[in-house]
């Protein structure tokens, strides 16, 4: 079968100033992070076997000016010399082709000024031509809950037809809504779990999304969020193109979110912009907490899940000790 969705576009061209003094050494999506397969990686790198997975042929990252040489290094697999001293370890050999698959994969646009996420989005056009893509934050690690990963279950949505762009969602309490952008849904027919979008605003007041962006069905307090990955036509490049042109921004930044709005409404069919609930969840690597959260989550997804789980239950009982002692 041919496949719709082949390209994906990843976002690394943030500036990373929440993780400093870290990010001001190396990029924020270059941090290491033990997966679930046991082996150390790059953010970055799990974020593209994420894609990888879902069958997806080519990737383009969007970085800072220069910065495409540090990953397309990466990328490169194992030199002659490295080779060498890794002789006889086959891990090793196995991880360092799977490196150069991954290179091979690769093409990069760069994001010469910093003017928003939008923006950074926009400077892919050349890549994804005239094809639907699969879009990923840089700085977002997904860990499925089921066999398929969350990319995969976002593009089984889109394959599915009746739509020509499908964004990932979650339910999320309303105390989180300013971290996210959110989606007002109307429940497809016949398709748990998949909203048409009749609404997509960027991080809106819980007042704001009490008055607007309630989705029938879900609890009290609960809102569609975006998870973090997207389906788009290439129509949203006609949609940030028209930000672009005419300079709409907010806090002083080309949004995405705008766009995605402006495509649904202006450019896309009624009816034809669905929003999906992926089995599983996001973690945000490009804050301290978040990249401490991820690799809890990763471990505890893990090859290495029994002696993690030995190992916090030894650090909760040695923290809890003297609180015990002091309340006896």
């Amino acid at each position: 079968m041919t496949r719709t969705v082949r390209k994906a576009v990843i976002t690394a061209a943030g500036r990373g100033t929440r993780q400093y003094p870290a990010s001001s050494a190396v990029q924020k999506e270059m941090f290491p992070l033990v997966d679930r397969d046991g082996l150390t990686k790059t953010v970055i790198q799990i974020i593209g076997e994420e894609a990888i997975r879902a069958g997806i042929e080519e990737i383009c990252l969007v970085t800072q000016p220069g910065d495409e040489r540090v990953y397309a290094d990466y990328f490169r697999g194992m030199t002659e010399e490295t080779f060498a001293a890794f002789a006889g370890k086959a891990w090793a050999i196995e991880a360092a082709e799977q490196l150069a698959d991954f290179g091979r994969r690769l093409h990069f646009v760069s994001q010469d000024s910093p003017e928003g996420y939008g923006h950074a989005v926009y400077q892919a056009k050349g890549f994804v031509g005239d094809e639907p893509f699969l879009h990923l934050l840089g700085d977002h690690v997904y860990i499925a809950a089921n066999e398929r990963c969350c990319a995969q279950q976002l593009i089984d949505t889109f394959d599915a037809g009746g739509f020509d762009a499908v964004s990932a969602v979650q339910p999320t309490p309303e105390r989180l809504l300013h971290l996210f952008g959110a989606i007002k849904g109307r429940a497809a027919d016949g398709r748990e779990g998949v909203w048409a979008v009749e609404a997509i605003e960027e991080k809106p007041s819980p007042e704001r999304a009490r008055s607007a962006l309630r989705t029938e069905g879900l609890p009290a307090g609960q809102y569609l969020c975006h998870f973090g990955m997207h389906v788009f036509p290439p129509a949203i490049f006609e949609a940030l193109g028209h930000h672009i042109d005419r300079d709409i921004r907010v806090n002083g930044e080309i949004q995405l979110t705008n766009a995605q709005e402006f495509m649904r409404t202006e450019i896309l069919a009624p009816g034809r912009y669905a929003a999906c609930r992926i089995d599983g969840r996001r973690f945000d690597t490009g804050i301290p907490y978040g990249l401490m959260e991820t690799q809890l989550a990763l471990a505890l997804a893990g090859r290495h899940r029994g002696e993690i789980v030995e190992s916090i239950a030894l650090l909760l009982a040695e923290h809890l000790a003297p609180m015990a002692r002091k309340q006896g």
